[in-house]
Parts: structure tokens; C-alpha cells; sequence
């Protein structure tokens, strides 16, 4: 796989775990909630996950929450809640 793959992979895995779990990464992103230094360096966390295949298997089954091997929970939950206060 390539390294443009795999960053790829990685970004949509970051994408549709924080939208499971109430965090929409690109509206935190226009608000200036986060910056996109942040999301590069999420994205790269998530390409040193142990189990990629269980992140999409769980987003495949619908279930919510964060494993407990995320890489990104802490910033996945932080713009939950912040942008939950936006609301």
C-alpha cells in the first residue's frame, strides 16, 4: 500500500469515527475549533493504529464509541464537545 493509501485510509477512518461519535472534524475546522495542523497530525496517529480493521469493522456495524486503542479519542471527544456547546 501506498503511503498516499494508507494516509488516505486513515483520514476517512479519523472522518467517519469522530462523525460516529458527534465530532464533525470539518465544521470544528471552519469554526478554527481545531486547526488543520491538528487534523494532519491526527490523521498521522491514526496510520500507527494497532487494529485499522477493527476501527472499520465497528464503523461498518454501526457501533458508537471509541476503542479503546484510539490513537485520537481525546481529540474526537474534545470536539464533541465543543462543538456540542456550539450547538
Amino acid at each position: 500500500m501506498s503511503i498516499l493509501t494508507r494516509l488516505e485510509r486513515h483520514e476517512r477512518l479519523l472522518d467517519r469515527m469522530a462523525d460516529r461519535n458527534g465530532a464533525d472534524l470539518d465544521l470544528a475546522l471552519q469554526s478554527g475549533a481545531i486547526s488543520p495542523g491538528e487534523v494532519r497530525a491526527a490523521v498521522l496517529a491514526c496510520t500507527g493504529c494497532t487494529d485499522p480493521e477493527g476501527c472499520e469493522a465497528r464503523l461498518d456495524r454501526g457501533e458508537t464509541g471509541l476503542p479503546d486503542y484510539c490513537r485520537n479519542a481525546d481529540l474526537v471527544r474534545s470536539v464533541a464537545r465543543v462543538m456540542g456547546a456550539a450547538d
